[in-house]
C-alpha cells in the first residue's frame, strides 16, 4: 500500500469513526433479508443453502454436504503467514471522497467540491435508458446484503399505464457489525440526493422514500436538512434543475425492528402496517409500495450512481479485481479486535487478509491472534484463517485460491458464495483467539430469537430453541448430543419460511459448529466458565483496566 494510500484510509475511517459515536455497529437483515433482496432470480435470496461452511469432513459432522461444496479443510496455514496483496496502488476513494472536507453536509460546501453536478447532466442531456445501459455496464452489485446487480434490477420493471413507479432507499442499518451507511448519511448525504435523482430520472419514478433506522437519530436529521437545501435550490420538487420531471423525496423512520430491512417488511412497515415479510412472488418490481411497482435499493447503492455515470459504466466496473461481473469500488466496515476499526472504501475483490492487516491495521493485541472473522454482517457464516480452501478443479471458481486461507480468497459476492459463506454488507467482526466461540453464538442467537417477528412457526420457535440449546451447553447442562440437535434445528430452519431470516439466524450457527465443534462439545461436557462469559476487552473495560 503507498503512502498516499494509506492516508486516504486513515482519514477515511477516521471521518466514519468520528461521524455518528452516539451509534452501535449494527443493520438489517440479509439474513439477511437486506435491501436488495426483491429480484426474481433465485440466486438473488441472501442465504442459500451454504457450500463449504457446514459442509462435513467426516462421519461425525453435523450438517449434510451439498453437491459440489468447498469444503475447507484443516491446515497448518498461520494467519499471517502469506504476505497481503498491497491495495491498488494510487486508489483514489468516490463514494467517499468528500468525507474529509469539512462541512460538506451543507449544500454550499458539497457543491464545490461536485455535489449535483453529475445529476444536473443526466438530468438534462441524458436519456433514461442511457442511465440505465451504463448502471448495467457497472455491474454493480446490490450493497445491502443480496448482491443482486443493481442494473439488471431496474430492468425488471414494466409498469402498466395507470401505475405510478416508485424507488424505496433501505437505510435500515440493524445488522450487527454493520455501521457504513450511516456514514454516508451522516457526513455526505447530498451524495444519496443526488444518486436518488438519477435514479427516479433512469426508471420513471417521481416518488422516493428513505427509510432509515429509527435509533439513527442524527442521520434522519442530516438528511432532513441536506433534503430541505436541495429543495430550496429547486433540485427537488417540481422541475428539478430545470427538468419537467417532478421527483419528491421523503425520509420515513424506523422504529427499531431488524426484520424491516427485509424489503417486503419495509414495505410493510412503509405503508403503516405490521412490519412482516410479504409472499414473493409479486416482488416489488411488479407490486411495491402501495401496489406500485417499486425498486428497493440499499444507500449506498444509490450512492454510487453518480460516480458511475462520470467515470462510464465499463470504467468504474474496471475499477474492481473481480471486474466485470463484480463491480466498481465500495464500502467495507471492520469492528472487533483490530487496531484501527471504521468503514474504508477500496476495489472490490480486496481479500479480509488486507482489510484486517493493511486497513483495519493488524490485530489489537500483538500475543492475541486472528481467531474467526464474520466476513459481512453476523448473518454471514464465520471464517477461519487456519481453514483452506479445497478446489483442486480447473473448472472451480476458486481453484485459483486452492490451497490458501479462507481469508485470502477476494471479497466478492459470488466468491464469497463459492466459499459456503456471504459477502453481505461487507462489514467484518473480527475475533482473536480471547474469543469463546460457544459464548459468540449464543450472544448472536439471543439477538435473532428477539428480532424474530414471530410470522413463521420454523423461525419464531426454531430461534428460542436454538436458544435454549445453547443456553443448556454454556451452563454445563447439556451432552454432546445437544451439539448435533444445535444443527437439527437450524437445518430445519433453512428454506421453510417466507424471507430469508430463518437462513440468516441458521447458517451462522451452522457455521460457528463447524468450524469450532471442539469447542462446542467441550462446553456441552464442562459447560463455559463465567471468565468467558464476555470478551476479555469488556471485562477489562468493567474492571477499569481499558
Amino acid at each position: 500500500m503507498s503512502d498516499e494510500t494509506k492516508k486516504d484510509a486513515e482519514e477515511i475511517a477516521a471521518a466514519a469513526a468520528s461521524s455518528d459515536k452516539a451509534d452501535p455497529p449494527s443493520d438489517p437483515s440479509e439474513a439477511k433479508a437486506a435491501a436488495d433482496q426483491e429480484s426474481p432470480d433465485p440466486a438473488a435470496k441472501p442465504a442459500p443453502k451454504p457450500a463449504g461452511s457446514v459442509a462435513p469432513k467426516s462421519a461425525g459432522s453435523v450438517a449434510p454436504k451439498p453437491a459440489g461444496s468447498v469444503a475447507p479443510k484443516r491446515a497448518s496455514v498461520p494467519p499471517t503467514s502469506r504476505p497481503s496483496v498491497a491495495p491498488t496502488t494510487g486508489f483514489k476513494p468516490l463514494i467517499s471522497s468528500r468525507y474529509t472536507v469539512p462541512d460538506v453536509h451543507k449544500i454550499e460546501v458539497a457543491e464545490r467540491h461536485g455535489a449535483y453536478k453529475i445529476a444536473r447532466r443526466a438530468l438534462m442531456a441524458m436519456t433514461p435508458e442511457k442511465i440505465r445501459e451504463e448502471v448495467k455496464a457497472a455491474s454493480i452489485r446490490g450493497r445491502g446484503g443480496a448482491g443482486f446487480p443493481a442494473g439488471i434490477k431496474w430492468g425488471f420493471l414494466n409498469p402498466g399505464p395507470d401505475e405510478q413507479v416508485y424507488l424505496v432507499v433501505n437505510g435500515d442499518e440493524s445488522e450487527p457489525g454493520t455501521f457504513k451507511d450511516r456514514t454516508i448519511l451522516n457526513i455526505d448525504p447530498h451524495r444519496l440526493i443526488e444518486g436518488i435523482l438519477i435514479t427516479c430520472y433512469a426508471i420513471g419514478a417521481h416518488r422516493c422514500w428513505v427509510y432509515i433506522r429509527g435509533e439513527l437519530q442524527h442521520s434522519i436529521k442530516q438528511l432532513d436538512a441536506a433534503l430541505a437545501e436541495a429543495r430550496a435550490k429547486g433540485y427537488v420538487g417540481a422541475r428539478p434543475f430545470g427538468k419537467p420531471h417532478e421527483i419528491e423525496i421523503f425520509t420515513h423512520t424506523g422504529a427499531g425492528a431488524y426484520i424491516c430491512g427485509e424489503e417486503t417488511a419495509l414495505l410493510n412497515s412503509l405503508e403503516g402496517r405490521r412490519g412482516e415479510p410479504r409472499l414473493k412472488p409479486p416482488f416489488p418490481a411488479i407490486k411495491g409500495a402501495f401496489d406500485m411497482p417499486t425498486i428497493v435499493n440499499n444507500v449506498e447503492t444509490i450512492a454510487a450512481v453518480p460516480d458511475i455515470l462520470e467515470m462510464g459504466g465499463e470504467s468504474w466496473n474496471k475499477l474492481s479485481r473481480l471486474s466485470p461481473q463484480d463491480g466498481g469500488t465500495r464500502l467495507y466496515g471492520i469492528s472487533g479486535h483490530v487496531k484501527k476499526p471504521g468503514v474504508y472504501e477500496a476495489p472490490v475483490g480486496i481479500s479480509m487478509r488486507d482489510l484486517i492487516d493493511e486497513y483495519g491495521g493488524g490485530m489489537l493485541h500483538d500475543d492475541r491472534p486472528l481467531k474467526a472473522v464474520i466476513p459481512g454482517g453476523s448473518s454471514t457464516p464465520v471464517l477461519r484463517p487456519d481453514w483452506k480452501v479445497d478446489a483442486p478443479k480447473e473448472d472451480h471458481p476458486l481453484h485459483k485460491w486452492h490451497g490458501m486461507s479462507e481469508i485470502d480468497v477476494p471479497m466478492g459476492v459470488d466468491t464469497y458464495r463459492a466459499l459456503g459463506t456471504m459477502l453481505g454488507t461487507c462489514c467484518a467482526i473480527v475475533m482473536d483467539s480471547s474469543v469463546n466461540m460457544v459464548e459468540a453464538t449464543r450472544n448472536l442467537m439471543r439477538f435473532y430469537k428477539h428480532e424474530s417477528c414471530g410470522q413463521c412457526t420454523p423461525c419464531r420457535e426454531g430461534s428460542g430453541w436454538l436458544v435454549d440449546t445453547l443456553q443448556q451447553i454454556v451452563s454445563g447442562k447439556g451432552s454432546v448430543q445437544d451439539v448435533e440437535t444445535l444443527a437439527e434445528i437450524a437445518n430445519n430452519m433453512m428454506g421453510n419460511t417466507i424471507c430469508a431470516f430463518a437462513d440468516g439466524t441458521a447458517m451462522p450457527l451452522l457455521g460457528m459448529v463447524q468450524k469450532f465443534r471442539e469447542e462446542f462439545v467441550e462446553a456441552a461436557t464442562k459447560g463455559t466458565p463465567l471468565d468467558v462469559r464476555h470478551d476479555s476487552s469488556t471485562v477489562d473495560l468493567f474492571e477499569g483496566a481499558a
